[in-house]
This record gives C-alpha cells, structure tokens and sequence, in this order.
C-alpha cells in the first residue's frame, strides 16, 4: 500500500469523520519526525480525546526539538487528567533527560493518581538517579498502583541501596506488586536481592515466579 503524501494526510485530518482522522494520525508512523509534527500539531487540540491521546503519543515518539517542549505543556497546563497522563507517558518515550524535573514536579502536585502513576513509569524510563528520593516516597502511597510503579522505576534507575526499601512488598496481598518486585530485583544485585528472588522463585502466583527465575538468571549472568 502506498504512503499517502503530507498534503493527502493534512487534507485528511481536516476531516469532520473521526475515523479519518485517526487514520491519517496513524499513517504519520511512516513520516520523518520534523515532517510529522506539523501535522501531529493540527489535533492536539482535538475535540476527540482518543484522537488527542493518539496525537500526544506520537509526540513522544517523533523526537523532535519542539517535541519536549509541547509535552512539557501539556502537562502542566491541560485540565483532563487523562491528558496529563499521556504527556507524562510521552515524555518517557522522548527520552529527554530535562523532563525529570516537571515530571517530579508534577507527581507532588497533581492530584489524580493516573497522572503521577505515568509521571513515575517515565521517571523509570528516563533511568535518572535524581528521581530517587520522589519514588522512596512513592513506596508510602495507599495507592497500590503508585507502589507498583514506584518500585519498577527504583529497579529501572538502578538504585542498589533502595532493595532494603523494597524488600518489604516480597509480602503483599497483590501478586502484581510481587511481580514487580521480582522485576526490579533483577536490576538490583546484592546478596539480599538474590535471597528474596530465590524466595520469590517459590511464590504461589506464576507470574511472581516466572519473573523472579529470569532475574536470577539476569544477576547470574552479570556476575
């Protein structure tokens, strides 16, 4: 199938049909970054959250200068939660290490965990060590979900002296943070890691076990 040129997708997204839309938004995969922003731009003030959701995806994707900066935006400043949320979940796929600070920022000031949820997996994504203390306090949510996340991007920035912080959720009642647990440990070698994957190894919740038998064999492999 051909590549429709950048004035048929620019028509395109001009159309009343949402689905036309959505295609044409789609079909920006195949274009170079600093060709596809121009048009990425002309919806991200779609009517359509889903279209707007797609638009802020693709931001984070097209690595471009102004990319960083709209998402940055967009974070701070746009009202639906669901937004925010994307744009701190783009700003992880850019890669940008300036993102660390609104990304820290935000997650203290917003107040709807989906937004500090993906401003934790970014801060993760981003691998900076500047994030650690923001995700320790994480740990403390009452939001199991933060804690999930919070724990995932400790292991992501490598963060050895957290494992003793960690160790604690070898014990939850949710398999999915025992899973990330295991996960994260794989990240974090030290004696005690190796002791609470290889009790982890035994979990009752496959997921948990699986998980915790590849980080083993990561840390071997390390060593």
């Amino acid at each position: 199938m051909a590549v429709p040129s950048l004035q048929e997708i620019s028509t395109q997204l001009e159309s009343s049909n949402l689905r036309d839309r959505m295609v044409a938004l789609a079909s920006l995969r195949h274009i170079a970054a600093e060709d596809a922003l121009p048009l990425i731009k002309k919806v991200l003030d779609d009517q359509s959250l889903q279209l707007r959701s797609m638009a802020i995806f693709a931001l984070g994707v097209k690595q471009t200068e102004e990319s960083y900066s709209i998402l940055v935006r967009i974070l701070e400043t746009d009202p639906d939660y669901g937004i925010r949320a994307d744009a701190a979940g783009a700003l992880g796929y850019l890669g940008d290490v300036r993102a660390v600070e609104p990304l820290m920022r935000i997650f203290y000031e917003d107040t709807d965990w989906l937004v500090r949820f993906s401003a934790a997996v970014s801060l993760g994504n981003l691998k900076d060590s500047r994030a650690r203390e923001i995700l320790i306090k994480a740990l403390d949510s009452e939001e199991v979900i933060l804690q999930q996340a919070a724990i995932a991007a400790l292991g992501e920035i490598k963060d050895i002296e957290s494992v003793d912080l960690i160790l604690r959720f070898a014990q939850s009642d949710d398999w999915l943070v025992r899973q990330r647990l295991a996960e994260a440990l794989g990240h974090l070698p030290s004696p005690k890691s190796i002791s609470a994957l290889k009790y982890l190894e035994k979990d009752s919740h496959n997921h948990v076990a699986e998980a915790a038998r590849i980080s083993l064999k990561r840390l071997e492999e390390a060593d």
